[in-house]
């Protein structure tokens, strides 16, 4: 089965990892931002031997974000970030092929083991399955 594995993050988390410190994220070092980089990589290695891995990416911080959604009479709002500290959004994805619930889960808990600095908040790391089709939306078992 396919999964969506999502780590989530706020704008005060990618200034932190700028070094700009907040109430809300400690600023990164040098260090600590290469150990990430270093930690999530080899989880990209170890996933594409294995061969579970579809995609994976990280994503642009929330204040480069760009909401469009239908107005009252039916035409496009189109609202530009930044977003406030606090909100979280989808800090970036893995689509993975694994053969059950359990395996996907255990890969979830190795991301959430990911090094950062003291302070810095946990945020947790979401699995969805990926529907094969239009009879997964209600399935009946």
């Amino acid at each position: 089965m396919k999964y969506l594995v999502m780590v989530q993050g706020t704008q005060a988390d990618y200034e932190g990892m700028r070094g700009k410190a907040s109430a809300h994220s400690p600023a990164w070092s040098e260090q600590e931002l290469q150990a990430m980089y270093a930690y999530m990589g080899a989880i990209n290695d170890d996933l594409a031997e294995t061969g579970e891995l579809i995609d994976g990416q990280g994503l642009a911080e929330p204040a480069r974000t760009r909401l469009v959604a239908r107005g009252a009479d039916g035409k496009a709002e189109i609202t530009d970030g930044p977003y406030g500290e606090t909100k979280e959004l989808l800090a970036g994805y893995w689509v993975l092929e694994c053969a059950s619930l359990e395996r996907v889960t255990e890969i979830a808990e190795r991301v959430a083991r990911c090094p950062q600095p003291a302070g810095a908040a946990d945020h947790p790391v979401v699995i969805r399955p990926i529907l094969d089709g239009a009879g997964d939306i209600c399935p009946t078992d």
